[in-house]
């Protein structure tokens, strides 16, 4: 006995309309498991692919103005060594004496006390308090004062105390604090990361 399949002896576009939604069955099932998954990886390729674009665009810009910014640096690191100057990074108590001797002989004083002080910490940099005490005239002093506002390093006079001597060549006595800086780097993050 023949077995039948329900469709003998019925009409033939029957048999195509039963295909035709057996085939859209199995798109939609084929799309809503594989195509749409390959859609959505594809848009999510092409947003990666604009986003790497643009970092090339934006990579390529810095590429064409690092030859400025080098020269920028350039330039700030000369400014940076001419500030060092003024405010360098150590104390050098050596070369501050040097220097205070050298301005009392070539003026005539006489140095009778060179005492660094404590130095007081501040944001990026340190006060450093010298006291000074010295013998002379009336216009050696003024010129003491404006030699040392031509040094390099930055020097500042307070509680100056002027007196009158009345024996020898050197009629005044001064005594003040030579207040002078030095640079003190900030601390570094430690998990500050270099570019």
């Amino acid at each position: 006995m023949p077995v039948e399949t329900g469709l003998e002896g019925k009409p033939w576009y029957l048999g195509a309309v039963v295909g035709l939604l057996a085939a859209a069955v199995l798109t939609y099932l084929g799309y809503t498991m594989q195509i749409k998954e390959m859609w959505l990886s594809q848009e999510q390729q092409v947003a990666t692919l604009n986003s790497l674009e643009d970092n090339i665009v934006r990579g390529e810009a810095a590429k064409a103005r690092l030859p400025i910014f080098r020269e920028e640096v350039g330039v700030l690191e000369g400014e940076l060594q001419k500030l060092l100057l003024i405010l360098p990074e150590r104390r050098d108590v050596p070369d501050v004496l040097r220097r205070f001797r050298a301005l009392a002989e070539q003026g005539d004083f006489i140095l009778h006390r060179f005492a660094p002080g404590t130095e007081v910490e501040k944001d990026f940099y340190n006060e450093w308090p010298i006291s000074v005490e010295l013998q002379g005239t009336y216009h050696n002093l003024a010129a003491f004062f404006d030699r040392m506002s031509r040094f390099s390093r930055i020097f500042n006079v307070d509680n100056l105390k002027i007196g009158n001597r009345r024996q020898g060549r050197h009629s005044v006595s001064a005594t003040f604090i030579a207040k002078t800086f030095y640079y003190t780097a900030p601390p570094e993050d430690e998990g500050e990361e270099e570019l």
